[in-house]
């Protein structure tokens, strides 16, 4: 997913998980307030589950509604709305009996026809969804998104109001995991049609059917509230009565807040890590999420490899993540994050890893780069930087300019930092030289982090093209789906190859330190997919 910058969509294994608190009684006291107050580093886009995006909306809509399954601690499939799960002898058809008692917070009950309208919408080429190409693998989603057939072919059937039936094109090891993923929850078709437009734009613009009700949320203010949702099939297992974000921009600004009462949880930098380190409220996540620079191959002087190399190799990734971040942040070794995914006990991150491709080697990179301008006919090359303008990206986007301008003669870099929303729309646009994106793992596979970068993706924002990388993708999706090593390997030669041309060029694996309150008890959080899960949280 993309990643906003604590950044960032966007994510670490999906087997790790971390309780905020040591395990104990669940009890809690009539006399405590059960409400959260939580920190926040980036506005909330959109609650439009076809069109969201980013860690932000991913976290409150995997809080304020529910699809087949839940995602609990370490990632465990727990009861949603199916109650039970028969699946094919092939492999290639799932039924699932949904419960009766669901309902949507407009009093309405939730139904298979609802899990049909929302995947039918997601999946229709005008709605415009970026993560349209996870049903890749559902009967006919491919020639949906292609415009070849009717979204009413896709392989989704309501048998009544409460069995559902999904077909398959082809096994997919990581089904059972996109089910507990937002992307794949219901949506109320009376709802889309009754908002048009607006729907998902405000919380007035929406129903819900989870543990929480978003509420207070303009679609533009930096602050906003999840309120208990008594209409929850599950109500009575929820316990707190609310919780209350607050987008703090400033690190500072948070940290003051949390000293003074007034957060319960709040991310620091580098710093404020430091001086923290001792301290029993310090909990630092790990993340499945790969931050990286990608830069616009529309344009001529980015489509030289020597260039990209050269911009790559001036990084020294060690002095970022330990003096810049200082968060617990590591250098990266490719796009797919370390410990997300292993076969015959081999981390893939390891297996793919191609040294150069994060290395620092400055007199190798002036060399390259002296090569490329001369190529480009030019003696010096100017270009922008894009990143958010959190505290981490503020502090970011320098560096990188200072690393460059340093070292590469002829190099003149200028800087911009801008809001997460809008950073991420001029990166859809294309418009940007370089941009600083990142990416959080949907689910623990590394087709969830490689198939970004297939001609077509809609999350290719920097149009990098490759033909033997998309014949490797699409081997792993078909012929090689069912046998595991030779999906294995083609997507670890897929890696190489995008590392090998410096198709982007990735800089940390993403960790953050935060403080949270020794009374905050049984907040789940996982590190790929959605990440925050509040449904059994309490305040002690």
């Amino acid at each position: 997913m993309k990643l906003n910058k604590f950044a960032k969509l966007g994510a670490v294994a999906v087997l790790s998980a971390v309780f905020l608190a040591a395990c104990g009684s669940k009890s809690t006291s009539s006399s405590t307030k059960q409400v959260l107050n939580w920190d926040e580093n980036a506005e909330l886009p959109t609650i439009d589950l076809s069109k969201a995006t980013d860690r932000v909306s991913f976290d409150t809509l995997n809080n304020t509604n529910e699809g087949l399954y839940r995602l609990g601690k370490d990632s465990k499939i727990e009861p949603g709305i199916a109650t039970k799960t028969t699946v094919s002898s092939d492999g290639l058809k799932y039924t699932f009996t949904l419960r009766k008692n669901a309902k949507w917070s407009n009093g309405d009950k939730v139904t298979a026809k609802d899990f049909v309208y929302s995947w039918q919408r997601t999946v229709k080429p005008s709605t415009g969804s970026q993560y349209a190409y996870l049903f890749s693998g559902i009967q006919n989603a491919d020639d949906i998104m292609d415009g070849k057939k009717s979204p009413s072919t896709l392989g989704i059937k309501a048998e009544g109001n409460y069995k559902l039936v999904v077909t398959l094109d082809k096994k997919l090891p990581y089904f059972k995991l996109l089910m507990g993923f937002p992307s794949f929850y219901p949506q109320s078709q009376k709802a889309v049609e009754k908002y048009g437009s607006k729907y998902g734009t405000a919380s007035k613009y929406m129903v819900y059917n989870g543990p929480y009700e978003l509420t207070k949320w303009t679609g533009t203010n930096l602050s906003w509230t999840l309120k208990k949702n008594n209409d929850y099939w599950d109500k009575k297992n929820v316990k707190l009565s609310a919780i209350n974000y607050k987008v703090n921009k400033s690190n500072t600004t948070a940290y003051n807040l949390y000293q003074s009462g007034k957060l319960d949880m709040t991310y620091l930098n580098a710093e404020q890590a430091k001086q923290m380190s001792n301290s029993k409220e310090l909990v630092t996540r790990r993340g499945a999420s790969t931050f990286y620079l990608e830069y616009n191959q529309t344009k001529k002087e980015f489509q030289n490899k020597k260039i990209r190399q050269a911009i790559s190799l001036v990084i020294d990734r060690k002095q970022y993540v330990n003096k810049v971040l200082g968060d617990g942040s590591t250098v990266a070794k490719g796009l797919v994050a370390s410990g997300l995914s292993k076969h015959n006990g081999k981390d893939f991150a390891d297996e793919a890893v191609v040294k150069d491709a994060t290395a620092t080697d400055t007199a190798k990179a002036k060399k390259l780069w002296n090569e490329g301008l001369k190529e480009l006919g030019v003696k010096e090359l100017s270009f922008s930087i894009l990143s958010d303008d959190t505290d981490s990206g503020n502090k970011t986007t320098p560096f990188l300019q200072s690393q460059i301008e340093e070292s590469l003669p002829g190099a003149k870099v200028s800087v911009t930092n801008v809001p997460f929303k809008t950073r991420l729309d001029r990166s859809e646009k294309g418009n940007f030289d370089v941009v600083v994106s990142a990416w959080g793992a949907d689910f623990a596979d590394p087709i969830s982090f490689l198939d970004l970068f297939t001609s077509d993706n809609s999350y290719n924002n920097g149009n990098w093209k490759n033909t033997e990388y998309d014949k490797l993708i699409e081997a792993s999706k078909t012929t090689d789906s069912g046998n595991t090593t030779k999906r294995w390997n083609d997507l670890v030669q897929a890696e190489k190859i995008l590392m090998q041309d410096q198709g982007i060029s990735p800089i940390y694996q993403q960790a953050q330190a935060t403080l949270v309150k020794s009374k905050v008890k049984g907040v789940i959080y996982n590190s790929s997919g959605a990440n925050y899960n509040f449904k059994d949280a309490y305040i002690k």
